[in-house]
């Protein structure tokens, strides 16, 4: 619905209009990813090429794609109201504390990609115990799981994180060889909401480690895992204080999804929230819960 993609898709070759990437590289605008994002956020192709066209005349060489993401929110508006309540998917990300909130949206997501997810788990190594954010388990592969959050979405997620993860995994390996653990691992799995950095992706392919960032691996990165099944995060609506999130997280409400199929009354004795609050929030987001999936 919102348009992350805007930040990071290649923009073809229509008009010849410089674009702006967030990471400094340059590419040529094309009307059809204005349209097609406007596609998903539920607008007709009348409306989306009208958006289109609206957005192109206010063209320049240099135009970041954020600017360019400002603009399809603004002139959406008119179309969507709910546009106006809600940040795009990098930003929503981004928002989002580390603890418990990143974490708990991780083990949902991976939960609903069809993992056997176990949260927070101390395994025991050869040499010392590990806290690690999740166990995931899938197709008889078992991962420990980190969480690696970071508020700014242009920070690379560096090697230091994969060198740590090689090291624990080492460590419980042996401790399992030794009888320590009876808690087998394969290998680990680290999921950030940034990209990561060169250097990081040629260690984890090399060291047996799963890298999940924004975009990679290709087609089963991040942004893709939210948008195959429409998982937004409650981040990314606005007004919904870091406070109320954090009292939703503990309870293990993270995204809309949710929110919306959670009972009311059961939320608020869960969360401590005013039943009147939750139900406004419900009532903000239910009308156009279908177009959840465009925000990517």
């Amino acid at each position: 619905m919102l348009g992350p993609k805007l930040d990071c898709v290649d923009w073809g070759e229509s008009l010849g209009v410089v674009v702006k990437k967030a990471d400094g590289s340059v590419q040529s605008f094309d009307k059809e990813k204005v349209v097609r994002t406007c596609l998903r956020m539920g607008a007709n192709k009348q409306v989306a090429y009208e958006v289109a066209e609206k957005v192109e005349r206010r063209l320049y060489d240099g135009i970041s794609t954020a600017n360019i993401l400002q603009m399809v929110f603004q002139f959406m508006r008119s179309y969507k109201p709910i546009v106006g309540n809600l940040f795009d998917l990098r930003k929503g990300l981004s928002l989002m504390s580390s603890k418990p909130e990143f974490e708990v949206f991780v083990q949902a997501l991976l939960a609903r990609k069809g993992f056997e997810v176990s949260p927070n788990r101390l395994l025991i190594g050869k040499c010392v115990a590990h806290e690690v954010d999740a166990i995931a388990r899938k197709d008889g592969v078992t991962y420990f799981v980190e969480a690696k959050h970071h508020s700014s979405y242009h920070t690379p997620t560096g090697l230091d994180e994969s060198r740590i993860a090689r090291a624990v995994l080492e460590d419980v390996i042996e401790g399992f060889v030794l009888g320590k653990s009876d808690l087998k691992i394969d290998m680990a799995m680290i999921v950030t909401n940034t990209r990561y950095s060169d250097q990081a992706i040629q260690y984890g392919n090399c060291r047996n480690i799963l890298q999940i960032g924004w975009s990679s691996p290709i087609d089963h990165g991040l942004q893709s895992m939210i948008e195959g099944k429409n998982l937004l995060p409650l981040s990314c609506l606005r007004g919904l204080s870091m406070d109320a999130r954090l009292k939703l997280a503990i309870s293990g409400i993270v995204l809309f999804e949710q929110m919306i199929e959670e009972d009311t009354m059961e939320l608020a004795r869960k969360t401590g929230l005013p039943r009147e609050f939750i139900k406004n929030i419900k009532e903000k987001i239910e009308p156009d819960a279908q177009l959840f999936g465009a925000l990517t």
